[in-house]
């Protein structure tokens, strides 16, 4: 997962994700009724392995190994805050919201001008066209690349040709995210 990808999802959230295996594995059962073997099907492990996992009884106890631990992580994060998921969603989709990123950024401009892309920090507004956008994306399964394009074109927009005021025609360069975040309402 990616740092925009990541951005999304903790835009998404008000609360993080249990931390612990332990935590998440009693977070899924309690979605699925306490039922082994629904977290099973989920999963795609074998019942009598959640039990191990859950058993309270330390010699019978045995860890997820690191594939599981993935999985885990993955089925908790689909299931977790999925009206407070949706409300926030639909609140960026017409709102807007604010990315912050750490990145190279810039003109494709002849080396040593002001514009050349080099790291900055940037705040900018961006539109819920622009969230509409990334998520259609993030759904359709998107890759970090294809997310990075959505964002300079919406960047090069808004933060250099001021919404279409300026700077006509030229090329933005947005690449090495260092770090990126939305701020949602």
């Amino acid at each position: 997962m990616g740092q925009i990808e990541q951005a999304l999802e903790r835009a998404l959230r008000t609360r993080p994700i249990p931390s612990s295996i332990e935590s998440r594995l009693r977070f899924l059962l309690t979605t699925h009724d306490g039922s082994t073997q629904k977290v099973a099907a989920v999963l795609g492990v074998s019942q009598r392995t959640v039990q191990r996992w859950v058993t309270k009884k330390s010699g019978a106890r045995r860890p997820p190994g690191p594939v599981q631990v993935r999985t885990i992580e993955e089925a908790v994060l689909a299931r977790w805050q999925p009206r407070i998921r949706a409300r926030r969603r639909a609140q960026a989709e017409n709102e807007g919201f604010v990315f912050h990123t750490r990145a190279r950024f810039g003109f494709a401009a002849p080396a040593g001008s002001s514009d050349d892309p080099r790291v900055r920090w940037i705040t900018q507004d961006l539109p819920g066209e622009v969230a509409r956008e990334l998520f259609a994306a993030r759904d359709a399964g998107a890759g970090e690349q294809q997310q990075t394009v959505i964002l300079a074109r919406a960047l090069g927009h808004a933060y250099s040709r001021e919404w279409g005021h300026r700077a006509h025609g030229l090329h933005i360069v947005f690449n090495e995210v260092e770090f990126a975040d939305l701020a949602i309402g």
